[in-house]
């Protein structure tokens, strides 16, 4: 009998992004892909069964124990043989989904960021603490992608067996070959002045993401730096304005959503990054092995990612002048920036698709005995 998984996320976009080598790999070895995502419908590439689950960012919202009731019918009737689940709401669902089930498949739970760390407030944390320890008994593996998160996985039990791998892997390839011509040319199709030093965070328009913090770094640096902030949420028009009441808007770029990122980040003079945290953002991968030298907050996700003064700068979260100042250290030394971002082109390669997708695949063959062995080739 073939072989089902049963792929799980918040928004269909996720899957998207991050998810589809896995997929392809799935569907290689003979097995049949399921997707049962929140958020705008989308056609997913090798998944056999597309599945719209009404999920809503509010934990509490009555649409998302209907998505749990959806999902425990489905799994009881497909008998899967594997069930991948992704992001914390889609996550807590599906593991509730799942419990007290007559017959429950393998579940693993690849956590790609806790919403909550050390610093955030005790409420909070206990309220999403206690979510994750209540469906700890269905997670047969907890793979986590930084140390915080592992460190509190591991002692809280928060699964069966729990492990830590680098991120999903980020397809270096796809993000082609640009070259400063390129980057100058980009420049001129958004009337960035050549001469221009640009700082580029592509994210989503969040209040985790925290673009705000950016925008007023910036009224603290010199004219000639322009920040460039691709992507689309909840919180882009808000910045717009607040990027016009800090008179920044001609030095301030909202491109809206950007797939292909790699011209972009051959444009720009560095990265940047604001969030609160992060599980291994891919933004930060991506801009160190394009050899772009990374101002960051100092969270999870980020201190896993950069050696501050070695492959990267960072700073302590929320404030702005210490952003801004990180950044007039760039600005001021060429031989800075060239060195950082050597070093992180060098240090981002760990983190290639083609590096990590055989480590995440190792460890779907714990749970399937039937794709250990394919797991190995």
């Amino acid at each position: 009998m073939t072989k089902k998984v049963l792929f799980t996320a918040s928004t269909f976009s996720h899957i998207l992004n991050f998810h589809l080598p896995y997929l392809r790999w799935f569907k290689e070895k003979g097995w049949l892909v399921h997707a049962a995502c929140g958020g705008a419908p989308a056609e997913v590439p090798y998944a056999d069964k597309v599945i719209a689950l009404p999920l809503q960012k509010k934990m509490t919202a009555p649409d998302n124990f209907r998505a749990a009731a959806q999902l425990r019918r489905l799994i009881s009737a497909e008998k899967y043989d594997l069930i991948s689940t992704h992001t914390s709401l889609a996550a807590f669902f599906t593991r509730l989904a799942a419990k007290r089930l007559p017959e429950r498949p393998p579940l693993i739970n690849i956590v790609h960021g806790y919403l909550f760390d050390a610093d955030t407030p005790a409420a909070r944390r206990r309220l999403l603490l206690a979510a994750e320890r209540f469906t700890a008994p269905e997670t047969d593996l907890l793979l986590t992608m930084n140390a915080w998160d592992n460190r509190l996985a591991e002692q809280e039990k928060l699964g069966r067996r729990v492990a830590q791998i680098p991120g999903m892997g980020v397809d270096f390839a796809a993000l082609g070959q640009f070259g400063r011509e390129d980057g100058l040319a980009l420049r001129r199709r958004w009337q960035i002045p050549a001469d221009a030093f640009v700082l580029l965070y592509p994210a989503e328009f969040s209040a985790r993401k925290n673009q705000a913090l950016l925008l007023r770094a910036l009224t603290l640096l010199p004219e000639s730096c322009v920040l460039a902030l691709p992507g689309q949420g909840a919180l882009l028009e808000e910045c717009r304005a607040l990027a016009a009441k800090l008179g920044l808007s001609g030095r301030v770029v909202f491109p809206g959503q950007i797939t292909k990122m790699g011209e972009w980040y051959a444009m720009a003079d560095a990265a940047v990054s604001a969030s609160r945290s992060e599980g291994l953002p891919f933004n930060i991968m991506e801009a160190m092995y394009c050899g772009l030298p990374v101002v960051a907050s100092a969270v999870k996700g980020h201190i896993d990612l950069i050696r501050n003064g070695e492959t990267g700068c960072l700073y302590p979260y929320g404030d702005a002048a210490a952003c801004a100042e990180a950044v007039r250290r760039l600005l001021s030394s060429n031989e800075l920036r060239r060195k950082l971002g050597s070093r992180a082109r060098e240090a981002a390669r760990q983190y290639s698709l083609e590096n990590v997708l055989p480590q995440v695949v190792r460890w779907y063959g714990e749970l399937a005995p039937e794709l250990a062995a394919a797991a190995t080739e």
